[in-house]
């Protein structure tokens, strides 16, 4: 049951709860049975990086707190001094698969910043490094071009191991409810094999009987593709320098990582594509 007024320390923060990860992760830990604050900028808790005066009353009687980074490096410093102060004991961060081989680049900074403050720390700390989310084909930014018939990438051969943001949503709810187990642990967690976006796109157009194709592209196109559909150039290129990244193949590989937490395998894409297919997802 949620529990947003409780000022003993046994509640949990998300942040970023009408998100993607975090919307899932709160309606798991209430079935729990634990103590839940939800919040971002349109909860009933409102949380908001660019606002750091409501930072406080967030983290009041708070234990745990799950962090999503914002989208600049720099806010998650500060974050992590007020929940140190307010008695926060655990914080578990979702971050970028391989975010320690990205190296020189512009793209992560968010992220890395995030695990730098949250890494160092006087709190105990989990790292959850997801790989690309299959439900980026049909939550996100790949969503629309699929139902117009096509998704344009610069990713060609090297394969990506998508996860369903399910099981992300279960290690991360395991990690949150475990205290001690994952402590100092950094988890890459991926899906049980990796694909092309090509293949990816032929099981999508397979399971929902749609001519659905995939074209590579430049880096350049894409990001130019991504203003004109309104992003600033910053973060068009930021978006495109991740496939960049993406085709030099450090993330490619597979990890137990998700089954060291779970106890099971991850959920395969294909199971992703038929439930999500069958939803309706795809269609115009």
């Amino acid at each position: 049951m949620s529990n947003d007024t409780t000022l003993v320390n046994d509640t949990t923060l998300v942040l970023g709860a009408t998100g993607k990860t975090g919307r899932r992760i709160v309606s798991r830990l209430r079935l729990h049975g634990t103590p839940v604050r939800a919040a971002s900028r349109s909860s009933r808790t409102r949380f908001d990086w660019s606002d750091p005066g409501g930072w406080d009353a967030a983290l009041r009687g708070i234990s745990v707190a799950y962090v999503v980074a914002p989208r600049v490096p720099g806010p998650v410093h500060e974050f992590v001094a007020r929940a140190e102060a307010a008695g926060v004991r655990r914080l578990v961060l979702l971050s970028g698969r391989g975010a320690d081989t990205w190296g020189d680049t512009t793209f992560g900074l968010d992220m890395r910043s995030a695990e730098e403050a949250v890494r160092g720390s006087a709190l105990e700390w989990t790292v959850l490094r997801p790989s690309n989310f299959d439900q980026n084909f049909d939550e996100d930014v790949f969503h629309a071009p699929l139902v117009a018939g096509e998704l344009a990438l610069p990713a060609g051969a090297v394969p990506e191991p998508f996860i369903d943001v399910d099981d992300v949503a279960d290690v991360a709810a395991a990690v949150l409810t475990e205290a001690g187990r994952h402590a100092g642990r950094v988890y890459e967690l991926t899906g049980p094999r990796a694909l092309t976006f090509g293949e990816a796109v032929e099981l999508i157009s397979r399971a929902s009987g749609r001519s659905l194709t995939y074209r590579r592209i430049s880096p350049a196109e894409y990001a130019a593709t991504l203003v004109e559909e309104g992003l600033s150039e910053e973060d068009a290129d930021d978006v495109a320098e991740m496939f960049v990244l993406m085709e030099r193949g450090p993330s490619a590989a597979t990890t137990d990582d998700l089954a060291t937490v779970l106890g099971r395998a991850p959920r395969t894409f294909e199971d992703y594509v038929v439930r999500t297919a069958a939803a309706g997802a795809w269609q115009q």
